[in-house]
């Protein structure tokens, strides 16, 4: 375990926590993001958070997986991929913050903000200069959330995925120098 802050905690996701992930994501993920699919978001789930799929990310070198726990209660997620730069990004030693997740009952109670205060702190820990990340021009609550943090435009993608509805997805890559 990590702590965060007092009542906030990081803890390692292993091979044995895979259904815990899906289950908490079929709670956490259409709260926020149904208006983008269809479907939902099943078929996201289903594909992200599969068996196979959670393996293969926890399997990757120079990532960490962690489940956010907030009171003893696990309420989101937390992904990040050391040394993966962005492309363009004219610096050295990038992290990508590849997931945060949390369920909406702790959203605007400082929660994130604290989770990516660690990170940074533990990024320039470890040499790094720089973060970045995806965010979904769809999910302006989420995009404002890291624009009040100081990250900053850097170029946008969009996603292949065809389920999803054409007109959301749009991504804005952000990143802090640190």
């Amino acid at each position: 375990m990590i702590p965060i802050k007092q009542n906030i905690v990081l803890r390692e996701i292993t091979e044995q926590d895979v259904d815990v992930l899906y289950n908490l994501m079929n709670i956490i993920y259409p709260a926020a993001y149904s208006f983008l699919w269809p479907d939902n978001g099943t078929w996201y789930i289903n594909q992200q958070y599969s068996k196979t799929n959670v393996l293969k990310e926890l399997k990757e070198e120079k990532a960490n997986y962690y489940f956010v726990v907030v009171d003893d209660e696990i309420i989101g997620n937390f992904r990040v991929v050391w040394n993966k730069p962005l492309k363009n990004l004219q610096i050295a030693n990038q992290v990508k913050l590849h997931r945060l997740y949390l369920h909406e009952k702790v959203q605007g109670k400082g929660v994130g903000k604290a989770i990516m205060n660690w990170l940074e702190k533990e990024a320039l820990r470890k040499d790094y200069k720089a973060i970045w990340l995806d965010a979904m021009d769809a999910k302006l609550q989420a995009f404002e959330f890291y624009k009040k943090l100081g990250y900053q435009y850097h170029a946008h993608v969009f996603l292949p995925f065809e389920l999803m509805k054409k007109d959301v997805r749009k991504m804005s890559q952000l990143y802090k120098l640190l």
